[in-house]
């Protein structure tokens, strides 16, 4: 589906904009250009995580290839200096690059010879495959390829100064070369064919400038410590496999075969045939899904946030799991994450975030307020899916607890308004909601207060819990007589011309911001506005903040609004929730103009924008955020699990007329 001719390949600009990531299931990654350029920290052929399950560090940053064609050299890759200079430029000899599945597949032709290239990982182990092919059965002439390895050791996020690592590097045999970090980090470099030179240089002053862009260090070095030469004579695959672990025999073939057999099980949609921009949509879900190392050492299936920088969040992970999940057809998976989330929730909390250390010394981050209310509704999108009652009884109690502690009281100054029956949250100086940047230490939007959203989503969390109650055979009232309270109480929030206050009893007052989070009242499976009053709702989303990829976080009518994301972090993280678009917001909005308006055919058709961006930024995938001035270019994560899920829930939901 995702191609791509020598018009984007050899502009450089635009083959960079464009970059393929891959994941191994257990939070490891790689990642790169279109261009073969080493634009972001965080680009690298292994991103693995040797001592904890998201303690990620660049092990393998290149394999840079150049072809030998009738004895003359041809550099295949690029790179960015920090003289200003780009050098060299292989870009120009990609004929095309195409998405095989999830896997990246360029095609070179240079002086009459084509070869092809192909990268991917292996699921459920640290180790990525680099490997190559002559095309043409007519062409007799020797090809020579020279894979010169750049290895490096650092956390993903930093930059590797020059001779601060000193790795033991030894040639096993004539085959394979181990890099000895430290007793516990061992990188294996083995090749099925060829011969093996060794060095030792550092190769300094890469320039990075996606990361100068953000107004992030630019710069990073790698040490060169060999080369690999291989011949191209027949039409089978030769290359590199850069792992943790070694294997007792290098075969490209069987392990392209594997990958292969594995890509094919990916699920379908739980209602049968899809488009093939869903169905591409649907493969990028299993990029999302990981293992990772809980207490006693067990490993828990979660849900990375985003790419390349976030770890499993606990908001992120329960917005996103029925669209990566119950919207594929994988209920039991769904299960699976849930329960193992549920034995983390601490005075009725679910944990905001994981350290990305890992251990089970680390303490959680409990600082979100609406985490432990969307745990409550993924449970509830479970049932609706066909879960059954025996499973939802083990963990009712939990639940029952979060919803009594938010009740009482908890962090935060987290409780229940008794008097409206609305949820009050934080001060000034917190940021419990999604809108949570920080600039100088304190909460860009902290929206204390009554923020509309959380009364949505802790109505939505009552009606759930009395249908649980229900379910499982016991007597709901108590909820239902909450709920109702709630749904009482939120009538506070309509202003007499336009939608929704986004804050009730804020600091200053009643905050009547137009922001994106009014929808909720509208798009939660349990609805709380009469029809004029969501019409009214709808009317203000539309004229103010929809955009073909989401919703805008900020009325541009605003003085606070920033219609581009870019500059330094402060820049950027003050503008965060101020203007930019969120793609998670688009299935949530196409969901509610469904269901107020009733027509399936322009509910859907707002979702057929993100067919075209999966061919743009992270390919195959949907990026976090995009500009809220036209014509909204993606920026922030160019992989954000949200922004996929919820556009599979949506389709998902209108196409089949399922309750959300």
């Amino acid at each position: 589906m995702i191609r791509f001719g020598r018009a984007i390949c050899g502009d450089l600009a635009q083959a960079e904009r464009r970059e393929w990531w891959l994941s191994n299931g257990l939070g490891g990654y790689a990642a790169g250009t279109i261009a073969g350029s080493l634009t972001r920290r965080y680009h690298g052929l292994l991103i693995a995580s040797p001592r904890g399950a998201l303690d990620r560090q660049l092990l393998l940053a290149k394999a840079e290839a150049t072809l030998s064609v009738d004895g003359r050299a041809y550099p295949l890759g690029c790179n960015h200096w920090q003289s200003g200079d780009i050098q060299p430029r292989g870009h120009v000899h990609i004929e095309s690059f195409r998405l095989d599945g999830l896997l990246p597949v360029w095609v070179y032709a240079i002086a009459g010879a084509r070869i092809e290239q192909r990268i991917f990982m292996e699921q459920g182990e640290h180790a990525t495959w680099l490997i190559f092919r002559r095309l043409g059965g007519q062409d007799a002439r020797p090809l020579r390829l020279d894979l010169r390895l750049l290895i490096d050791q650092r956390d993903h996020h930093g930059q590797t100064a020059s001779g601060s690592i000193t790795p033991e590097v030894r040639t096993r045999d004539e085959r394979t070369i181990r890099v000895d970090y430290d007793e516990s980090t061992r990188l294996h470099l083995q090749f099925d064919s060829g011969e093996l030179e060794t060095e030792y240089t550092w190769v300094e002053n890469f320039l990075l400038p996606v990361e100068r862009g953000r107004g992030l260090a630019d710069w990073d070095n790698h040490l060169a410590i060999g080369h690999a030469h291989l011949t191209l004579d027949d039409n089978d695959w030769h290359g590199l496999r850069a792992g943790l672990s070694a294997l007792p025999e290098t075969d490209p073939t069987a392990a392209l075969k594997r990958e292969r057999s594995h890509a094919s099980i990916s699920p379908a949609t739980a209602d049968g045939p899809a488009p093939a921009w869903i169905d591409a949509l649907i493969a990028n879900a299993g990029r999302f899904l990981f293992d990772r190392r809980r207490k006693n050492h067990s490993r828990d299936t979660s849900i990375i946030a985003g790419y390349p920088w976030f770890g499993d969040w606990g908001r992120d992970t329960m917005i996103a799991l029925p669209g990566l999940t119950l919207a594929t057809g994988n209920r039991r998976l769904a299960r699976k994450i849930l329960v193992s989330w549920a034995g983390y929730v601490d005075q009725g909390m679910i944990p905001n975030r994981f350290p990305e250390t890992g251990g089970e010394e680390i303490r959680p981050e409990y600082n979100s307020v609406d985490a432990s209310l969307w745990f409550i509704l993924a449970w509830h999108a479970w049932l609706r899916a066909g879960g059954k009652c025996k499973h939802l009884r083990q963990v009712f109690p939990v639940l029952e607890a979060i919803v009594e502690a938010y009740r009482r009281g908890t962090r935060y100054r987290i409780h229940l308004d008794e008097h409206h029956g609305l949820l009050h949250i934080g001060d000034a100086d917190t940021q419990l909601t999604w809108m949570d940047a920080r600039v100088n230490g304190r909460a860009v939007t902290p929206r204390s207060g009554k923020p509309v959203e959380i009364n949505a989503l802790w109505f939505n969390a009552l009606r759930a819990m009395h249908l649980f109650s229900e379910r499982l055979g016991q007597d709901g009232g108590a909820y239902a007589n909450l709920a109702e309270r709630a749904r009482l109480g939120f009538a506070r929030y309509r202003r007499s011309a336009g939608g929704l206050y986004d804050v009730l009893d804020a600091p200053d007052g009643n905050d009547a911001s137009i922001r994106p989070n009014q929808l909720f009242a509208l798009s939660l499976p349990y609805p709380l506005l009469d029809d004029k009053t969501a019409k009214r709702v709808l009317r203000e989303l539309r004229e103010h903040l929809l955009t073909s990829y989401g919703l805008r976080s900020l009325s541009p009518r605003d003085s606070a609004y920033r219609g581009r994301y870019q500059g330094n972090i402060a820049e950027r993280d003050g503008a965060y929730h101020n203007g930019p678009v969120w793609g998670w917001l688009l299935g949530h909005y196409a969901i509610a103009h469904w269901r107020l308006h009733g027509d399936k055919a322009s509910a859907l058709a707002l979702l057929e924008a993100m067919r075209d961006h999966l061919f743009d930024a992270g390919l195959g995938s949907i990026s976090e955020i995009f500009d809220g001035d036209a014509p909204h270019a993606p920026c922030g994560a160019p992989m954000q699990a949200w922004s996929v899920a919820t556009v599979l829930e949506a389709w998902r939901t209108i196409r089949h007329d399922h309750a959300p």
